[in-house]
């Protein structure tokens, strides 16, 4: 069972400034490349007496992707990729959350990149609640879920002379997830 778990039931929003949201591809099928959001906001409900009643939101500005290279990330918001001017917003709202085993959660849900939903399932690991600084009572949350990026509509790519693609086509999606309890729920 999850450690203080009467302290988790309630409202919680996603603290952008202590979590990341990100991806790894594999470039030229020998490097990982790591990307991230900058501009990411959820919310979460937990409710502990009906589990069912949980549930998950998240939305990440696709124009915010970083990759610490201007020209990539460029490219990954034209029309070849996320074409963000068109589709703002990459957005995930869960469907179930189920606890399987101590700290382990299996988030699934509705996934949107560009005009394309997909379910997915994401196994969670709960790493604690605590009262940070502030007294404001604050949960982390971490997991990682490999997606198929054409299944998204995510098809460009060029074919390297060697054999393989520039860009693999399985992207593992990262979340390390720093939520805080909204005031009214945590007094």
């Amino acid at each position: 069972m999850i450690e203080n778990a009467a302290d988790l039931s309630g409202d919680w929003d996603l603290d952008p400034a202590h979590s990341r949201i990100g991806f790894a591809a594999k470039h030229a099928m020998v490097a990982n490349v790591r990307g991230a959001f900058n501009d990411v906001a959820g919310t979460f409900h937990v409710d502990l007496e009906e589990p069912s009643n949980s549930s998950a939101e998240l939305v990440l500005r696709a124009a915010s992707v970083d990759t610490r290279n201007q020209q990539r990330d460029d490219h990954l918001r034209s029309a070849d990729f996320f074409h963000a001017e068109k589709w703002p917003e990459i957005t995930f709202c869960s469907t179930n959350i189920e606890e399987v085993d101590d700290n382990a959660l299996v988030v699934s849900g509705d996934l949107t990149i560009r005009d394309v939903t997909r379910p997915i399932t994401v196994p969670i690991e709960f790493m604690g609640v605590q009262k940070d600084a502030r007294g404001m009572l604050r949960a982390g949350f971490e997991g990682s879920r490999r997606i198929d990026r054409r299944e998204y509509g995510l098809e460009w790519n060029t074919p390297l002379d060697s054999g393989g693609l520039l860009v693999s086509e399985r992207i593992t999606m990262e979340f390390e997830i720093s939520a805080v309890k909204r005031v009214a729920d945590a007094e």
